[in-house]
């Protein structure tokens, strides 16, 4: 079924970024082929060499890489994807989409894409609970982008409560209804 169909995950600065490792792994055991796009914090918690070494395939970080060959990358990420997953997808990049910024390499490729946007975010309870980024998830929801998550569990800051990562079987479930 997901023979030759791209998918595009951004990955962004979450502690549940470990997950993400998980996530490109069961997406590629069910056939997918998965790009990665990270957002330069992220690249702080884990550095890309993990991605390319999951994936098989180069990890885009930068917005002002060299191509290894002439493209637009942004452009050629976005045309070329059959989903893009956001997983995890921190408040920040939920904000920045919302508002349109596009000032890093995986927002350009979200607002250049015409292929279905899924978020699955994961964050504090109280930034997610936020009227502000409930605000951004309700705008991108009548705008057509998708959301899965977040679970209850413990949080980095060693509370239980909602804003954990939904489960890597989950987001790749509703990442397949996505392409289907």
């Amino acid at each position: 079924m997901a023979k030759n169909k791209n998918i595009v995950l951004g990955v962004t600065a979450s502690i549940a970024i470990y997950k993400a490792c998980d996530i490109v792994r069961t997406l590629m055991s069910e056939g997918f082929n998965v790009n990665v796009v990270m957002t330069k914090e992220s690249t702080e918690l884990i550095r890309p060499i993990v991605f390319q070494s999951l994936s098989g395939n180069k990890v885009y970080h930068g917005m002002f890489e060299v191509p290894e060959t002439w493209e637009i990358e942004h452009i050629s990420l976005a045309s070329k994807a059959d989903l893009i997953l956001v997983a995890p997808a921190t408040a920040n990049i939920i904000g920045k989409v919302a508002s349109g910024i596009s000032d890093d390499l995986l927002t350009c490729v979200i607002l250049a894409t015409q292929a279905p946007v899924l978020f699955a975010p994961a964050m504090n309870e109280v930034m997610y609970k936020n009227k502000i980024t409930q605000g951004n998830i309700k705008k991108l929801g009548s705008l057509g982008y998708k959301f899965i998550g977040p679970r209850c569990g413990r949080l980095a800051c060693g509370k239980t409560g909602s804003g954990c990562l939904a489960s890597v079987d989950e987001i790749v479930r509703a990442a397949i209804a996505a392409v289907k």
